[in-house]
């Protein structure tokens, strides 16, 4: 019998929103183009990850959650992570699973210092991120990618040794590979245009108190293929 894809959610979307729309774990098995019967979906907040031999390959959602909060559930699954490079299961960690294996492989994680990052992102892949069988392909040479964001944390270091594959305006660490198998993107391919306008739209009182213009942050969200485009190579370089 085929091994299921599993994804390992973090968090929740807006209930609202998710009503109408579906949660995280939709999305991702959308963009990847997995159905759900061949899929397994664990909630990590609630019920441990099962063995990484048990998978083909695993998504990591984002979260509302602070890696630097040290919850009981998110330190359980820093060896599960570990145990999965160790096997090298195919792996793409998003958001807060990226910052999640930057501080279990030794990075450093906190409050990103240039603000919240939210709405369409514009990310410039770095050398190594041009020739990453993940990214490199995603747009011609020299052209940035444009995909949805919303964090507040970040990668501030990535760990000895592991170069960053793409940097935007706010973070210079938005994209790392772990080995030959594992990936981990701050920004949020699942998260199409419509969705992050929502979030735009619910934390507008927030952005405008850090500084920020929501409203020039609504009028410059763009639709964009590349979120879509980088899960289904996720799914083709972990086996389909």
């Amino acid at each position: 019998m085929r091994k299921p894809f599993l994804v390992l959610k973090t968090g929740n979307t807006f209930e609202d929103l998710a009503a109408k729309r579906g949660d995280y774990e939709d999305w991702f098995l959308a963009g990847l183009g997995v159905a759900p019967s061949d899929a397994r979906v664990v909630d990590v907040r609630k019920v441990p990850a099962p063995p990484v031999e048990d998978v083909r390959g695993v998504v990591i959602t984002g979260s509302s959650a602070m890696v630097t909060d040290r919850e009981p559930w998110s330190e359980a699954l820093r060896p599960w992570l570990l145990r999965a490079l160790e096997v090298e299961l195919p792996m793409l960690a998003v958001c807060y699973g990226h910052q999640l294996l930057a501080d279990a492989l030794g990075g450093d994680v906190g409050p990103n210092p240039r603000g919240r990052q939210i709405g369409t992102v514009r990310v410039e892949l770095t050398e190594e991120g041009r020739a990453d069988p993940l990214l490199g392909s995603l747009a011609p040479a020299g052209a940035p990618l444009l995909l949805q964001a919303t964090h507040r944390q970040s990668a501030r270091a990535l760990p000895a040794g592991i170069p960053s594959l793409a940097r935007s305006p706010r973070d210079s660490n938005h994209a790392f590979r772990a080995g030959e198998r594992a990936w981990a993107v701050q920004f949020h391919p699942e998260i199409d245009h419509e969705a992050i306008a929502e979030y735009v739209l619910r934390r507008r009182d927030a952005i405008r108190e850090e500084g920020d213009d929501p409203d020039a942050i609504l009028a410059a969200i763009t639709p964009s293929e590349h979120g879509t485009k980088l899960l289904r190579r996720f799914a083709e370089l972990a086996g389909g």
